[in-house]
């Protein structure tokens, strides 16, 4: 057991940052303090207050903590601890990619593009989005108002006459010299302005220099202004919101029945971009008081989220240690950026709307997950199981025997477990004998497994009884306690859902279920999703074989080599077509090579 009161006497009255571990030194917990002394010994009463807290305490077997010279500095380390270790005990936020922005490149004719990752490249950024889609469908509409490049600059370099995206009057093709130097940076300087979210400052400069044109009788550029102008205000008729906040979040939290959804809208440029709903994992019995400072911190102290922090941040309810995060988000940030709550006005009507997005999603999320555990509780008492914690489900996916590729897929209490998903690729068997594949992949997930909480209480094995016999073959020499119940599933006759035939192995025949069976949906779920996992995995390695250059693994033939050949006969065709007496003329390639390059590029 821990000895609190003589670790106890160790701590110094700090700031700092603090890991509880358990008896494997696994951190199950991490925390921050003012005074670590304090925070340390209120775990250790006789009478702690929280389930959570006791049920922490009674696992603690080691404590260790940093020292830190502030809170605020304290805040980033526990931060990043918690990324680090991701303990059972801590409010997690699972959402490290990040987001996307619109990029007006600095090059002589700038181009318009999506952008996400290190802001590297030079030129303006806009946003971020939300997602993708948003970005995208803002490109496809800044396409028709503004007829600015798109393409990829090897692209742009190489043309010597307009592409097809000019004759549909969504490029202005500067890279033949269609349109001048001076009235391209015009059409990027607006692009600009419009992103700027000053459209109306944009329109009456457009309108301005229309009449200009007009008067100076050049009728043709007044008509392709007025034009611009009037996509220009339709675009603003469908913009989902305007109103007179330049830039702020708007963060709300619902909390209901275990379940927490933190619904966060994205405005910008007095726009609303989008929004976006998170579902940190909530460790049973915590506080909802807990949720909000644990995801602020792990938002916006993120990489993703210090690149995208706007000046001000509106939460739904008041926070514990409010200043101090406000502060060091503002260091990550590097600008002041301020927690505020909204009361009247049009920031408390934004947080309404935030609020019933997150009602709204939170309630969708329970009922989903109501209906995930009715599926479990009928598959666990069809099957005889005394619990259900963990399926996986295998299967296999080729092309005629090439390319082979096993799926393990992984479905806790909550639904599919995508980080444990595992993809195989199958080596040393008959090209398509898909019972040795099957056994190949049994052996590398359970071949060499040490953790015994990785062990599944079902194994579904997409196919008939040839696939299944191959994992009661392996599972014949389990050498855990707990062994897996095997179940086969395989098609029906004409291999539409619901006529599956599960079968045992003590029962070949096997037997089918009604197809309302809850049981069967759950079954059907991870074997769609095996199936889903395994195509893609064999679809990608299909694809990257397709796209490989029989020039590659040519002993003898490096990279210097390659790009002789390709250069010499005018790319990878000329090299295909040429005999071996033209692939000897190539400076540097023997004949003996030239020979060896024939035969790779004709052995189909």
């Amino acid at each position: 057991m821990f000895d609190a009161k003589t670790f106890l006497k160790t701590v110094p009255d700090l700031p700092g940052v603090y890991r509880m571990l358990d008896q494997k030194d696994t951190v199950i917990y991490v925390g921050k303090a003012k005074q670590l002394k304090k925070r340390l010994s209120s775990y250790f009463r006789q009478n702690v207050a929280g389930v959570k807290t006791r049920a922490l305490v009674s696992h603690i077997r080691q404590v260790e903590f940093t020292v830190t010279q502030s809170e605020t500095e304290a805040l980033i380390l526990e931060n990043n601890l918690i990324k680090q270790f991701l303990p059972k005990y801590n409010v997690l936020l699972r959402d490290d990619k990040s987001y996307p922005f619109i990029l007006i490149s600095g090059h002589k004719h700038p181009r318009i593009s999506a952008h996400r990752g290190p802001r590297k490249v030079e030129g303006q950024y806009f946003g971020p989005y939300p997602s993708a889609g948003a970005v995208w469908e803002s490109l496809k509409l800044l396409q028709k108002v503004f007829p600015i490049r798109q393409c990829e600059d090897g692209f742009y370099r190489a043309r010597t006459r307009p592409c097809l995206q000019y004759q549909l009057k969504l490029c202005s093709a500067p890279c033949v010299g269609k349109i001048s130097d001076e009235d391209y940076a015009e059409q990027v300087r607006n692009t600009s302005l419009f992103l700027s979210g000053k459209s109306h400052q944009l329109i009456e400069q457009l309108v301005g220099t229309m009449e200009q044109a007009s008067n100076e009788l050049a009728f043709e550029k007044a008509a392709g202004i007025r034009d611009q102008i009037i996509a220009l205000r339709k675009v603003q008729e469908q913009q989902y919101v305007s109103g007179d906040q330049e830039e702020m979040d708007v963060v709300a939290l619902e909390w209901s029945h275990g379940v927490a959804c933190v619904h966060v809208l994205f405005i910008r440029d007095h726009k609303v971009l989008g929004s976006k709903n998170f579902f940190p994992k909530v460790p049973a019995d915590a506080e909802p008081t807990e949720i909000l400072p644990s995801f602020l911190a792990q938002f916006y102290l993120s990489g993703a989220g210090g690149q995208m922090v706007p000046k001000e941040i509106v939460l739904s309810q008041s926070i514990e240690d409010e200043t101090e995060l406000a502060q060091a988000i503002s260091e990550m940030a590097q600008r002041k950026v301020s927690l505020t709550l909204a009361k009247r006005g049009e920031k408390a009507r934004y947080l309404a709307l935030a609020q019933k997005n997150a009602a709204v999603a939170a309630a969708t999320r329970l009922s989903v997950k109501d209906q995930v555990a009715v599926r479990y509780r009928e598959l666990r008492e069809l099957l005889g199981l005394v619990q259900l914690e963990r399926m996986e489900c295998f299967d296999i996916s080729h092309t005629m025997g090439q390319q082979t590729i096993a799926s393990c897929v992984v479905f806790d209490g909550q639904g599919p477990n995508k980080s444990e998903y595992r993809r195989f690729n199958v080596e040393g068997v008959t090209p398509g004998d898909d019972y040795a594949a099957m056994a190949f992949a049994l052996e590398k997930r359970y071949g060499k497994l040490q953790d015994e909480s990785k062990i599944p209480d079902l194994i579904l094995i997409d196919g008939g009884l040839g696939q299944l016999n191959q994992a009661v073959e392996f599972f014949s020499g389990w050498t855990f306690a707990h062994k897996p119940l095997l179940v086969g599933v395989a098609k029906g006759t004409s291999r539409k859902p619901g006529l599956e035939t599960l079968i045992l192995p003590d029962n070949p025949t096997g037997f089918a279920l009604p197809a309302e069976s809850p049981a069967l949906h759950l079954m059907q779920q991870i074997r769609d999703e095996a199936h889903r996992f395994a195509i893609t995995g064999h679809r990608n390695k299909r694809g990257k074989n397709l796209l490989k250059s029989p020039l590659e693994n040519i002993d003898g033939v490096g990279e210097k080599r390659r790009q002789a050949l390709l250069q010499y006969l005018g790319g990878l065709q000329g090299v295909l077509k040429a005999s071996v007496d033209e692939l000897a003329t190539v400076p540097g390639i023997s004949r003996q090579q030239a020979e060896k390059i024939y035969q790779a590029c004709h052995q189909n």
